[in-house]
Parts: structure tokens; sequence; C-alpha cells
């Protein structure tokens, strides 16, 4: 039987930044979470502090910034998200939404969003693209960690799926 603190572990695991649902869903398998359950709490938990960062990254790096420890690693993200945007910004919310929906490191809605943010993307705009990419994101690593499609086999090594 899954506990209630496995679900509390998968919904945090998918908030997190780099990790977010493509980490979340096989953590989430590994507990024994039906896989339908932790898709939607996968991407209801990515998709939690995305309006926060699109409504205030900026001014949280600016103040950051002020801060030595932090600077660098600021300007670092900055130079990472400013490397990656320029597809963003060609094709806005498609741009947006398939960079998102991509399940690889370096991607993912955390980084969206601050693309998005970095852009001045209206969150009308942002927001639904960004919530787009998770749901297709969110389906690619689910029918993975299921072995609905190859490469499940490598996942389900990993994470003692059987």
């Amino acid at each position: 039987m899954v506990s209630f603190t496995n679900y509390l572990w998968v919904i945090f695991i998918s908030m997190l930044p780099v990790i977010e649902l493509r980490g979340a869903i096989p953590v989430a398998a590994g507990f024994g979470i039906n896989p339908a359950v932790a898709y939607i709490i996968c991407v209801l938990g990515n998709m939690l502090p995305i309006p926060f960062i699109l409504l205030f990254i900026k001014h949280i790096f600016a103040l950051l910034k002020k801060v030595p420890l932090f600077g660098k690693l600021v300007d670092k993200l900055e130079n990472n998200a400013f490397k990656k945007m320029e597809k963003v910004d060609k094709y806005s919310f498609w741009g947006l939404a398939i960079f998102v929906a991509i399940p690889l490191p370096g991607t993912g809605a955390w980084t969206g969003a601050l693309i998005a943010a970095l852009l001045d993307m209206k969150i009308k705009k942002s927001l639904p693209a960004i919530f787009l990419g998770v749901v297709i994101a969110g389906a690619a690593v689910t029918l993975i960690t299921t072995g609905a499609i190859a490469g499940a086999g490598v996942l389900k090594d990993i994470f003692f799926i059987h």
C-alpha cells in the first residue's frame, strides 16, 4: 500500500529544479503509485512553482546579484538560459512548449519559465506554453517508465520496477 508520505515526496520531487517530473515519475513508479495518478500529481507538482518563477525571478535574481556568494551563480543561470533562448524566442509559444517538452537535462518547466521571464513573455502566453510542455514531457516519461515505449528497460532496472 502506498502511503500519503510517498505521494508528498513525489509532489515535492516534481517541484524541484532540474529533477522536476522527469525524476518524480520514476520515483512514483518505484513507490508503486498508479501511473495515471503519478502523471497527474507530477504535472501539478511541476507546475506549482512556475507562476511564481514567471512573476518574481527577475526581481529575485536582481537581489541575489547583490550578494557575492550568489552573484556568480545567478550569472551562470542567466547565461545558460540566454544560450537556449534564441530558438524559444524565434518560435514564441510553440518554441517554449517544445523546449519544456523535451525530457532532457537543462530543459523543463523551470528553465522554460526563466527563459520566458528573461524574454518578458506575457504570463498569459508563457504559462499555457509551459503547461503544454510539462503535459507532453510527463506523458513521455510515464510511457518510458511503464515500459509502453522503448528505453523503459533501463529505467525499470534503475528503479527496480517489475
